[in-house]
Order: structure tokens, then C-alpha cells, then sequence
């Protein structure tokens, strides 16, 4: 079954497992080639003899194999599409290897051009919510989650950023060849690396590693800008459960100006715009740290439910806000309620469309939903919902319906009408009122 926002992403047939990236990259010449070894299995009732991958035709298919063996392709409109030289058994597991090159681009969608672009002396790489094939053949959907181990060799003035652990960094010549491994399950869309002439900073080794990743003649600012960043996550652990990753965390600061900053499993990229100290870039630091939780452990299984990334992050910013003495998070809701009163009264918050999956309104009204299920059944109550949430889903997927289940199996008390407060928070267009506080 295709996923109902972008149903020409992701395929049938088989499930990959892990994902093994051999990757050289060119800085200057922006030229890849790339190996990439998936660990798949069949998952049809019948044998599977045909399949597809999600991969960008800006980049050349040179050989697949499966289990060692030649198999057939075609590479046209972003898919590849594989041919096994004999059936593969239903339930049994197979690897396929594809070897491919090229100048990577990004992938172009109604959101602007998504995954591997260049910056001005490196690349970044920001996929949310289709651009992870502008890179490396996969089944682009955030429910098909995999582990990863991703070698990337470049030259060595360059400093690489990719998810999870730093297993080694292997110096040969003019090149470096860094190497990370991702043990926890990742969609395909938070995959990243980042290439750049970067400091690496401790930012604190204290319970969670963190880490920023600055051009050098920023990291004094760095530092200063991202200084409550340790005490956020404590805050965020007490709310969500223990930080999600063996990795740490990692805030890259890429060196150039970008207009948001985007969240990577394990890491965030800020551009240098953003190292002001001030609450419009405490509250972002927030928002990309608090994804590691609801949108990087916690996935969406279709996009439609995204307001479960990205109102509970906007939600974050709030609770940082009570937490470190500024505005409360009833202050801060109340305001941006008389704000969205005063929009268009067109979007449903558990289904607005892809068109208005990244609108404003779906963060926003997706905190507010938040703060009127807390000013309904009261804050010790939605501090268990909280923490039931991140841990019944660590790793996994989730549907706006399993949020809800939780909230009625263990809260209904609480509530005289639960269906009815989900309905018209997540189900009618027309902003509700919210609770009095």
C-alpha cells in the first residue's frame, strides 16, 4: 500500500534491514561514487523476482548484483528497478549491491530542491520529506526503518558529519575516509552527512555527549549560542524518558546562511544565521533537539500524521520556555491562539494535506492541542502520557490513532468526552477554544 502523501515514494515486495554506504565524494568537482550494500528480505506471500529502489536520475546505475549474482535493471523517473537472475524464496533474506556515480543534486518538490546540496566549500544534506535518493539507492518512506553504516572518503581538509557513532577516521594519502554506525532503527529521510571545513567542539560530556561541529572562526560564538543546549536536554529527559541515541548529539553549524535549521537522527544543522543568543535561536535549538525524540525515535508511518514531529516539538519550545524561568507555556499558547484565531479556519490538523504538511499552523495548532490535553487532565496526568508515548514507540512508528488509544486507555478518566476533545482538535478545521487555565 503507497503512502497517500507522496505514493510514488517507497516500494513493495521486501524490507531492508541495513543499509552499507561506501561513498567518495569530490568537493570541488561535486562527483560521487558510491557502493551501497543492502541487507533486504523478502516480504510477499509469493517468491519476489522483481523490485524497485528510490533513486535519483541525476546519478548513474554502473551494476546490481543480488547475493553476488548479475541481476537486470532500468533506471528511469527516479526508480530502479531490479531484475533477480532466479525468484527469491518469500521470508528470505538476500543482499543487493549497487554501484552508481555522479553529480549529485538536490530532488526537486513543491517544498524546494531536498537532500544532497552544495554549500559554498562542502555539502549539506536535509532530505525531510523525499530527498534521501538525490544520494543512495533506498525505499524512501519513513516507516521502512533500517540501521546504517555509512563510510564516506573525502579530502582530508574536510570534516564529515554522518549519523551515529564515529567508528574510525582513516587518513590515506590527500583523503580521509571517516566511518559511522547506526545501530537504531532511521528512516530514510534523517540519513545525512555533512561535509565542511569544521572545528569539532565538546559542548558537554555530561550524561549525553553533545557536540558542535563549527567553522573555526565561529566557535566562540557557537559556544555562546548553543550554552543552555546541555540543560535542555535534561529538561527534555525528565518530560520524554532518557535521550534516545547511543551517538550523542551533534549540532552542525553549516558555513553558510540557511533559512531554518533541519533535524538529521542524532545531529541538527543550523547555518551561521542562527548563533545569535537570543529566544527566536533558543527556541529553534529547542525545536531540532526535541525531534530526536518525536520524529527521530518516534516516526511518523505516513506523513500525514506529522503534526506528531512537529507539534510536539513546537510544544518544546514552550515547556523549555516554563522550564527556564521565561514566558510559560500557558502564556505562550494563549498568544499564538488569538494568532491562528485570526487565519483562515481551512486545515485539519490529523490530515492537512500535502501542501500544508510544513504550514505553520500545523506546529503551532499541534502544540496548542498539546497544552489543551494538559489543561484538561492535568499536568501530573500529561507528564505520564508523555513519558508512556516515548516509550511504548522508541524506535518505532506511530499513527495519530495510537496517540489517541494511549490518551483514552489510560486518561479517560479525566476527560468527559475524549472522543469528542480528539475531534475537534485533530478532525475539524474551526480552531476550538481552549481550556481555561
Amino acid at each position: 500500500m503507497s503512502e497517500p502523501y507522496f505514493p510514488q515514494r517507497g516500494n513493495e515486495g521486501y524490507r531492508i534491514t541495513h543499509y552499507d554506504l561506501g561513498l567518495v565524494y569530490r568537493v570541488p568537482s561535486n562527483r560521487l561514487d558510491g557502493g551501497a550494500v543492502l541487507t533486504a528480505t523478502a516480504a510477499g506471500p509469493d517468491p519476489l523476482r522483481e523490485f524497485a529502489l528510490d533513486l535519483s536520475g541525476a546519478l548513474r546505475v554502473d551494476r546490481v548484483t543480488i547475493d553476488g549474482a548479475r541481476a537486470r535493471h532500468t533506471h528511469r523517473a527516479d526508480k530502479l528497478r531490479v531484475t533477480a537472475a532466479e525468484p527469491i524464496a518469500a521470508g528470505a533474506q538476500f543482499k543487493v549491491e549497487i554501484r552508481y556515480g555522479g553529480a549529485p543534486k538536490p530532488m526537486n518538490s513543491r517544498f524546494g530542491t531536498l537532500g544532497w546540496e552544495q554549500l559554498t566549500d562542502g555539502v549539506l544534506v536535509a532530505s525531510q520529506p523525499i530527498g534521501a535518493p538525490s544520494w543512495f539507492p533506498c525505499d524512501d518512506r519513513p516507516d521502512r526503518k533500517a540501521a546504517y553504516r555509512i563510510a564516506l572518503t573525502t579530502g582530508s581538509a574536510y570534516h564529515v558529519v554522518a549519523n551515529g557513532v564515529l567508528e574510525s577516521r582513516q587518513p590515506s594519502g590527500a583523503n580521509t575516509t571517516w566511518t559511522f554506525r547506526q545501530d537504531e532503527p532511521m528512516a530514510t529521510y534523517l540519513a545525512s552527512v555533512q561535509i565542511g571545513k569544521y572545528r569539532s567542539v565538546e559542548l558537554s560530556s555530561r550524561g549525553v555527549e553533545q557536540r558542535l561541529v563549527v567553522p573555526p572562526r565561529f566557535v566562540s560564538r557557537a559556544k555562546n549560542a548553543f550554552a543552555k543546549q546541555p540543560r535542555m536536554i535534561e529538561v527534555f529527559e525528565r518530560f520524554y524518558g532518557p535521550y534516545p541515541f547511543d551517538g550523542g548529539y551533534t549540532a552542525v553549524i553549516a558555513d553558510d546562511d540557511l533559512e531554518i535549521p533541519i533535524e538529521a537522527q542524532g545531529m541538527s544543522i543550523f547555518g551561521v544565521n542562527h548563533l545569535a543568543v537570543a529566544w527566536e535561536n533558543e527556541r529553534l535549538i529547542a525545536h531540532e533537539l526535541s525531534h530526536q525524540w518525536f520524529g527521530n525515535s518516534l516516526t511518523v508511518i505516513e506523513w500525514r500524521d506529522i503534526w506528531l514531529h512537529e507539534g510536539f516539538a513546537a510544544y518544546s519550545e514552550w515547556l523549555w520556555s516554563e522550564a527556564s524561568g521565561q514566558r510559560s507555556a500557558d502564556e505562550h499558547a494563549r498568544r499564538w491562539h488569538s494568532r491562528l484565531a485570526k487565519r483562515p479556519q481551512n486545515l485539519v490538523l490529523g490530515d492537512p494535506g500535502p501542501a500544508d504538511m510544513f504550514d505553520d499552523r500545523v506546529y503551532k495548532r499541534g502544540a496548542l492541542t498539546l497544552h489543551a490535553l494538559r489543561l484538561t487532565i492535568g499536568d501530573v496526568a500529561f507528564l505520564r502520557v508523555l513519558r508512556q508515548w516515548t516509550t511504548a514507540h522508541r524506535h518505532g512508528g506511530v499513527r495519530t490513532g495510537d496517540f489517541v488509544e494511549l490518551v483514552k486507555g489510560s486518561e479517560t478518566q479525566l476527560m468527559s468526552r475524549p472522543d469528542e476533545f480528539f475531534e475537534r482538535w485533530l478532525e475539524t478545521a474551526k480552531l476550538p477554544p481552549l481550556p481555561p487555565g
